[in-house]
């Protein structure tokens, strides 16, 4: 049973580890992955920021569980944003993803970077350093939507 849940996880990783973007067969299905990624790691961030913020009590373990999918959330969507996806399906996407792409890009490293010190943050158990990694990934999240993502 070990070797077979081995064997299953590995094919799974490899499977994740392929270009997203060669598994999408129509533009929508691209938006749709890059949504709910970005959804998914939305709904855990929240939930640390309701900690950060002091709008439900400071729980260590659910902070750094939280976190810990932010970061790991934070390295998907980006395969959905594959060319010929600019058009079709309902996005929020600006043309300038498409025509600025290496600030975008920089944008994602810089997202992937603050969550994954967001999560090394939460892991310590110290409310003020996820106060302070929490505020430095919520500025990468909004400069990127004031950037890249229509109102």
């Amino acid at each position: 049973m070990k070797a077979f849940t081995c064997i299953a996880t590995a094919v799974t990783l490899a499977a994740l580890m392929a270009p997203a973007h060669a598994q999408f067969a129509k533009a929508e299905d691209a938006i749709k992955y890059r949504q709910s990624a970005l959804s998914v790691m939305g709904t855990h961030f929240g939930r640390v920021g309701a900690m950060a913020n002091g709008k439900v009590p400071f729980d260590a373990k659910l902070a750094a569980d939280n976190a810990a999918i932010v970061a790991d959330m934070a390295k998907l969507p980006w395969a959905g944003f594959a060319p010929g996806t600019d058009k079709g399906g309902n996005t929020k996407a600006k043309p300038e993803i498409w025509t600025e792409q290496a600030k975008f890009k920089e944008g994602q490293d810089k997202l992937i970077a603050e969550s994954t010190k967001l999560a090394a943050a939460a892991k310590t158990g110290n409310l003020d350093a996820l106060k302070t990694a929490f505020a430095a990934t919520a500025d990468t999240c909004k400069a990127c939507h004031d950037a890249f993502r229509n109102k």
